[in-house]
């Protein structure tokens, strides 16, 4: 018999705005009755320039999304974001993510740049494409981010696109498209920063044209969620390599 809402992990997400949130429902749905993953909202500008994001991932408005998740009494909380996590720098990054811990009452808790670092970490993976959606100077804080973790991005390039709402109306066949498309030859992987794109139903399709890892934001701060409750070795079919391989 399937488990109780009761009975079942719970990850909470704060989500910034309305873009691809449909992304966490799926991935609830591939899970099965075990895991809950709640996704609560907050809102700011949906700008991909530096200010609003440091704005976005205020200490204030993190702390309003781990108060509307606390209904849902999480196990962990993850802030879904990672243009507004980054943005922070390396050690802003941390401080981010220990103030979310202790709004949420000091349940563990992480972020969307750290969910990279660490499933680039869970792979092997050392050199990475960076398929951005951002301007590029914000595609470029990225960049510097994952080499402070000992990842190194042999190929960065920059979509420019302004807004995390005309990124949740790309089409599949152009997600699909602009991911292939920055792929390198000396790439371990590609990673996809934008959670405001809809990349879980296509992660399997990116995987089999390019034939490596393709780790997308979404796709990685559910396994991030997971691993903070010790459910990261889970193998879920339709989620990438990420979820197919048996613990880090």
């Amino acid at each position: 018999m399937p488990r109780s809402q009761q009975d079942a992990t719970t990850v909470g997400f704060i989500y910034p705005d309305h873009a691809a949130e449909d992304d966490y429902p799926y991935a609830e749905k591939l899970l099965g009755d075990a895991v809950r993953l709640p996704v609560e909202h907050i809102y700011g500008t949906d700008l991909h320039a530096v200010p609003e994001l440091l704005d976005l991932g205020s200490p204030a408005r993190l702390a309003e999304g781990a108060d509307k998740l606390a209904a849902h009494q999480p196990d962990a909380v993850v802030w879904a974001c990672t243009s507004g996590s980054f943005v922070y720098g390396w050690d802003g990054a941390h401080e981010q993510v220990a103030a979310l811990s202790a709004a949420a009452g000091g349940r563990p808790a992480s972020s969307t740049s750290f969910a990279f670092v660490h499933a680039a970490k869970a792979l092997g993976v050392r050199t990475v494409a960076v398929a951005a959606s951002y301007p590029d100077d914000v595609a470029r804080l990225f960049a510097d981010f994952l080499g402070r973790a000992g990842v190194d991005v042999v190929g960065l390039s920059s979509a420019d696109i302004v807004t995390a709402a005309e990124v949740g109306r790309l089409s599949p066949d152009d997600v699909v498209e602009l991911i292939a498309s920055r792929d390198r030859e000396d790439a371990d992987a590609v990673l996809v920063p934008d959670t405001a794109m809809r990349t879980l139903a296509l992660v399997d399709v990116l995987e089999e044209r390019l034939g490596k890892p393709v780790l997308t934001a979404n796709q990685v701060t559910v396994w991030e969620g997971l691993r903070l409750v010790g459910e990261d070795a889970r193998t879920v079919p339709g989620l990438g390599t990420l979820f197919r391989r048996r613990g880090v």
